[in-house]
């Protein structure tokens, strides 16, 4: 229930930032979470060690959001998205550039090889501060 309303136009929720903000920071503080999300622009910067960026080739994100039932502006937007590296900008303006990585998610294999990367990262990352 941490939304403030619908938007029709784009059929979804509309997130309630600052509730999100508030219901998430105790376990942000303890540490050790990964958070999932389209954006990142709202986050506080202390909250993150690393952040990635999936990227998908337009002609893989469209048929994937088609399948889901993205349609008209909603789907147009999501592959500008995508185009112009919205993303991916925001990132990098909401965090320092060298903690930002961008990842290709446009395959199975992909997804594994992410993991696999992701997951090698929070070793080191566990060995260099513990």
């Amino acid at each position: 229930e941490l939304y403030e309303g619908f938007d029709e136009e784009y059929d979804c929720p509309i997130l309630d930032e600052d509730r999100v903000i508030d219901e998430l920071e105790d376990r942000m503080s303890e540490g050790g979470v990964i958070v999932d999300y389209h954006g990142c622009d709202f986050f506080p910067e202390r909250w993150f060690h690393i952040v990635f960026v999936l990227r998908t080739e337009n002609s893989f994100l469209y048929d994937r959001l088609e399948s889901r039932g993205y349609t008209g502006k909603k789907l147009q937007d999501n592959i500008q998205c995508e185009i112009f590296q919205t993303l991916y900008e925001e990132a990098v303006l909401s965090y320092k550039k060298e903690i930002v990585h961008q990842l290709p998610s446009n395959t199975p294999e992909d997804l594994e090889r992410n993991l696999d990367q992701i997951m090698q990262w929070i070793e080191q990352w566990m060995k260099d501060n513990n």
